[in-house]
């Protein structure tokens, strides 16, 4: 699958074109999915995904749905509500550190992808995934690069990944104060890496991943040493 896109095939917001072509074939369930947190240190991999309905209105209702990452926290806290209202389902899954330690992070994107399908409402017909395939999955899908800036269900699903992943987070301030989550939500921040070298990782840390790994590897050299 190539990575990249010809700029021009981006509209100025997401739209409706792939959906659109869908529900024409009969296909009215069509499922958008994306995750949030796959590059983070801390925390788990978030999937979302949203079921539209079938009307042109949609995109009037979710005006201002853009990528999650193009949006500011507040406007992604007032957003989310809204699709939840408009969606005809949707739904969340997690992949836990401990997992994403386990099966890698790619695996396990595609399993928090697996959970939010299951708990959808009800059962999509086709999979709109933001740059990834879900090979395990038996339902037809379609991978879309710069999905979450092309299509609207995916859009939608990147909102309710992240700002479940950022709510989740927070709540982890009060366990982890000494971390700084509420701030950085586990990214490889500044203020992350010196709260990180100064207290070494916590239980949600992702040791599998070289910065944290590193820092376990030097607290083992300095215990050594002693």
């Amino acid at each position: 699958m190539p990575t990249r896109i010809d700029p021009a095939q981006i509209p100025a917001a997401p739209d409706l074109r792939f959906e659109e072509c869908l529900w024409q074939q009969g296909l009215l369930r069509v499922a958008g999915l994306d995750e949030a947190g796959r590059g983070a240190w801390a925390g788990p991999v978030v999937a979302g995904a949203v079921i539209l309905p079938v009307e042109e209105a949609i995109l009037q209702t979710l005006k201002g749905v853009r990528d999650s990452k193009e949006l500011t926290p507040e406007r992604r806290s007032e957003l989310a509500p809204v699709i939840h209202e408009a969606a005809l389902a949707w739904a969340v899954g997690e992949c836990s550190a401990e997992e994403i330690d386990t099966i890698g992070i790619l695996p396990a994107t595609r399993l928090a992808m697996q959970r939010a399908l299951r708990q959808l409402q009800i059962e999509a017909q086709h999979l709109l995934i933001d740059a990834l395939f879900l090979p395990d999955e038996d339902s037809p899908q379609t991978a879309l690069i710069k999905g979450d800036q092309r299509s609207l269900s995916i859009a939608a699903a990147s909102i309710l990944a992240k700002t479940h992943r950022d709510a989740w987070m927070i709540a982890c301030e009060q366990e982890y104060p000494q971390y700084g989550f509420a701030r950085h939500k586990g990214y490889g921040t500044k203020l992350h890496q010196e709260c990180l070298k100064q207290n070494g990782p916590c239980a949600i840390h992702r040791r599998s991943y070289a910065p944290v790994k590193q820092v376990i590897e030097d607290i083992k050299v300095r215990i050594i040493s002693i």
